[in-house]
């Protein structure tokens, strides 16, 4: 019997991240994405092997990746979403915060999903029914919690609602920093870290409809039991967007009236 899903999206998120562990600090060339972007070669090297990996197990899915762009059949509502190297900035100014993301969309749902961080060499996934952190190649449970008061703002454009609110301005904002502590990691792991109990709560203000970015973290944040909705509190993907992902309802109900 071959790969379950979420097997393949733990398998797959590990292939990518061994390429970036083993690029990180090599001369590495960038290709030119417009509007300052760029990636660099580790990116298109994790996404290609990841690509052939998922299309050799999963023919007959599609596969959306950050470089690439769709890829397999247009008539399938299975579609593998992968990021192949979150935090491309970061790495490339030789900073190890970093994540290798893969999700399985099948219809509307988040069916499997899987993160990789190369450096810490841990991987965050779910099967849709609950969320593990693995470390030394054993599954521990991941339970959320609120103590550490550290908030994760993303604070990186596009946003998607800047004619009402600004992720930036509750920096300033004394309610905000009388209550948590802010903080600006700007990868997919810090979405992850609220499913661990390392931060209390993350807020972002992008569309995530299908977005490679974060669809793996919020799959993991969901089973792990966090609270998470758009930045109304109504379901995340809907609405005016966004996210708030809480440990707890009580953050969660903070963060939501601040906003």
């Amino acid at each position: 019997m071959g790969m379950s899903d979420a097997e393949l999206a733990i398998e797959a998120a590990l292939t990518g991240a061994r390429i970036v562990r083993d690029r990180f600090g090599t001369e590495l060339s960038r290709v030119d994405k417009g509007g300052g972007d760029f990636a660099t070669a580790a990116d298109l090297e994790s996404e290609r092997a990841i690509v052939e990996l998922l299309r050799a197990e999963r023919p007959d899915d599609a596969v959306i990746g950050e470089e690439g762009g769709r890829r397999g059949p247009e008539d399938t509502d299975r579609r593998w979403l992968l990021d192949p190297l979150c935090g491309t900035r970061n790495y490339a100014a030789g900073t190890r915060l970093v994540a290798v993301n893969v999700a399985l969309r099948a219809g509307d749902a988040t069916t499997a999903a899987a993160s990789a961080d190369p450096f810490a060499e841990e991987l965050y996934w779910t099967d849709g029914t609950g969320a593990w952190v693995r470390q030394g190649g054993a599954d521990k449970p991941l339970s959320p919690l609120a103590e550490s008061r550290l908030v994760e703002l993303d604070v990186h454009p596009p946003f998607a609602n800047t004619s009402w609110f600004r992720a930036a301005d509750l920096l300033v904002n004394p309610g905000f920093t009388d209550r948590f502590d802010p903080r600006v990691t700007s990868t997919t792991l810090a979405l992850l870290w609220v499913a661990t109990g390392q931060r209390a709560g993350y807020i972002a203000d992008r569309d995530l409809r299908e977005d490679v970015h974060f669809t793996a973290g919020i799959a993991v944040c969901q089973a792990a039991g966090c609270v998470v909705t758009n930045l109304r509190g109504e379901p995340v993907n809907t609405g005016v967007g966004g996210l708030i992902a809480a440990a707890d309802r009580t953050t969660h109900a903070a963060l939501l009236d601040l906003i």
